[in-house]
């Protein structure tokens, strides 16, 4: 059964953000909160972690994971980032958006798109994530909690431990935390394009479109 941490949503603890990240360096599956949703997360390099996060969600061997980082510094060490797309993420985040950039050959191959060569970058606004990733000081390799038949992520930490409890090692509880998609935006051609529009409002780059 997993560990249970109340973590308090604006002022984590920081003692129990360590142990949270001890928890990931010792290769375990987490949920903790993000700005969007609860998602599920382990270290980047970890395969194991990473295939059990895939048969929790029952996910395809195609499904694209979300390298979640804690600045601008960090995300330009596993994504490509000309000086247009660096002055757009800065304007952006921290906040609810995912970018689609082109991988560096930091990101492991498994975790790139297998014809675009492509990663999902996300720079979070909760405090708690912000806190895990200062701490763990690399990218958590994340998927949103959308569990096999469900159409949105849970947001009740009880019914969160209630459900996959038995299949993840900590749960991080900040409260109910409604489901609200990011806005993905594709950062791999000439001009940047949203191509979900979700909870981020990318108004810079409607007035750009205009």
């Amino acid at each position: 059964m997993a560990q249970y941490f109340r973590i308090h949503p604006q002022n984590p603890q920081l003692r129990l953000i360590r142990r949270a990240v001890d928890i990931i360096r010792e290769g375990r599956v987490i949920v903790y909160p993000t700005d969007s949703s609860y998602a599920l997360g382990c270290q980047l390099d970890d395969k194991h972690a990473m295939e059990r996060i895939r048969w929790i969600r029952q996910l395809e061997d195609t499904h694209n994971f979300t390298l979640v980082c804690k600045d601008l510094s960090q995300v330009s060490s596993f994504a490509k980032i000309d000086n247009e797309a660096y002055r757009l993420i800065r304007s952006l985040t921290p906040g609810p958006f995912t970018f689609i950039l082109k991988a560096t050959g930091e990101v492991p191959r498994r975790l790139q798109h297998p014809k675009r060569k492509t990663i999902g970058i996300r720079l979070p606004e909760n405090p708690i994530a912000k806190a895990l990733l200062t701490e763990l000081d690399q990218p958590l390799l994340s998927s949103t909690l959308i569990l096999p038949g469900d159409e949105e992520a849970l947001a009740d930490p009880d019914e969160i431990r209630e459900r996959v409890g038995k299949e993840v090692d900590l749960i991080i509880s900040a409260d109910h935390v409604g489901y609200a998609p990011t806005t993905i935006i594709l950062m791999t051609e000439a001009m940047p394009q949203v191509i979900r529009q979700g909870k981020g409002v990318a108004s810079v780059l409607t007035r750009e479109a205009m």
